[in-house]
């Protein structure tokens, strides 16, 4: 099984943690420190919240400014058209932005923000059976 660790820089990761444990995420304290929180989203997939000078020691080049560009988009498939209102309420009201007006293709939605740090997340639901009946 392979595993995915989705590496974000943080201005602040106190704030950050506050933020995607109010999305209903919990945290690896093993891997977690003064300088870096691992989010568990799944039990294959953590977000690692690194601090600025921490995310600095990982890279080469600049850290990317999100207020001038879109440096990734990190999408979450969810379970339900609610599931994914809900997480939007729940990050809006955790202080995300909102970034793009949802996408409702019948078969598929999808919400859309932007996090503390500018970062953009979506989460999508897709009723495989009814795109399939589409086709």
């Amino acid at each position: 099984m392979r595993m995915i660790f989705v590496n974000l820089p943080v201005k602040d990761l106190k704030a950050s943690r506050t933020f995607f444990a109010a999305l209903g995420y919990t945290f690896n304290e093993q891997f977690s420190d003064d300088t870096a929180a691992c989010t568990v989203i799944s039990d294959n997939i953590f977000v690692m919240l690194l601090t600025e000078p921490k995310f600095r020691d990982f890279i080469t080049g600049e850290i990317s400014d999100t207020s001038k560009g879109t440096e990734v988009i990190t999408a979450l498939s969810a379970s339900s058209r609610a599931e994914c209102d809900d997480l939007l309420a729940k990050a809006l009201a955790a202080g995300a932005k909102p970034w793009k007006p949802a996408i409702d293709y019948g078969f598929m939605y999808g919400i859309s923000f932007q996090d503390l740090d500018g970062h953009i997340w979506e989460y999508m639901w897709m009723d495989m059976a009814a795109q399939q009946q589409a086709s």
